[in-house]
């Protein structure tokens, strides 16, 4: 009898005469909050969630692209990895012609010597370029190079190849004025196919 006295006094509830009947959710007096979200206005809970309501703030644009020493430190790493990489095919290939012998520890430890030797070479080329490079091409865009002249050779900017071609020049300074203009122009020459092949 008890579980069923209790039953009773959840499933049912008085009215205002003390007149016992079951519980009905339709009721105004209804102990249960209606969940209908129909009458709430978003604008209004918006902002107490976090949420804005009028435009969203956006980052300022620099039109220049990324700074220098962002390019530099890009440029650099990647012209290292390349370099390395290409410098240990390289060396992987040398190591395998000359080893003196043909025992397998030989053959690696030739390999190993060659692919260390030409692979940290050619990534320290390429990383010290890839910087002067940079260094030349956030000096150019600091001048704003190109408003001063025409594009080089069909669609290359000026400062692109005002970098390469002091990249070459100031790389090759001290093998005097011949070698130092030749590794320039070979700049200015890569610069123009990278953009004839892009273009």
């Amino acid at each position: 009898a008890a579980p069923i006295a209790f039953a009773s006094i959840i499933f049912t509830r008085s009215n205002m005469s003390g007149v016992e009947r079951p519980y009905d959710d339709t009721d105004a007096g209804s102990p249960l909050p209606s969940f209908d979200a129909s009458s709430i206005k978003l604008t209004t809970v918006a902002p107490a969630l976090g949420v804005p309501t009028q435009q969203p703030d956006y980052l300022d644009y620099d039109t220049k692209g990324r700074g220098v020493v962002v390019t530099m430190f890009a440029n650099t790493g990647v012209s290292y990895l390349l370099g390395i990489v290409a410098g240990g095919v390289y060396g992987l290939r040398e190591g395998l012609l000359h080893t003196p012998s043909s025992r397998f520890k030989v053959k690696l430890n030739s390999v190993l010597n060659h692919c260390g030797r030409h692979g940290s070479w050619a990534g320290n080329v390429l990383g010290v370029a890839s910087i002067m490079y940079s260094l030349f091409e956030g000096l150019a865009d600091h001048y704003d190079l190109d408003q001063y002249t025409r594009p080089v050779v069909g669609e290359v900017p000026a400062s692109p190849a005002f970098a390469a071609l002091m990249t070459g020049v100031t790389y090759k300074a001290t093998a005097g004025p011949r070698v130092a203009a030749l590794a320039g122009t070979i700049g200015l020459g890569a610069v123009g196919a990278t953009y004839a092949l892009y273009g």
